[in-house]
């Protein structure tokens, strides 16, 4: 599992980028720690997590989400949260480059907190 550490700015309006790799037919998970600019945890209790992939495409063209991450705060106080997938969900993307986000929202409030590129890998070979 990746884990990631990142610093968020309420004030800056700027997702955190972190860039992913899915390999096909195998289970992704990865982790984010969320510091504010004062290195405290960002405390998510009573915030929800929602995240999309979305098949990378070029300027003038639609975008469209190809599958929803599963975003499981594990230590809401403590500022982390998970992002998954299992592997029946991983192994129907088509390989190939992706792009993805990750918002978290408290009332009206809401943040898009990372973001990035996602490189989907085909297997070679898979355990079933």
């Amino acid at each position: 599992m990746a884990k990631n550490t990142i610093t968020f700015d309420t004030s800056s309006g700027v997702a955190y980028g972190v860039n992913l790799n899915i390999n096909t037919g195998a289970d992704f998970n990865s982790e984010y720690t969320v510091v504010n600019t004062s290195g405290s945890a960002f405390d998510f209790t009573s915030w929800t997590g929602s995240s999309q992939l979305a098949k990378s495409v070029s300027i003038g063209s639609s975008s469209y989400a190809i599958e929803t991450f599963t975003v499981g705060f594990t230590s809401a106080a403590g500022g982390v949260f998970k992002l998954s997938l299992g592997k029946s969900r991983t192994r129907t993307i088509p390989e190939g480059r992706y792009v993805y986000d990750v918002n978290v929202s408290s009332g009206s409030t809401t943040y898009r907190i990372v973001s990035g590129d996602v490189l989907v890998i085909p297997g070679i070979s898979s355990a079933a």
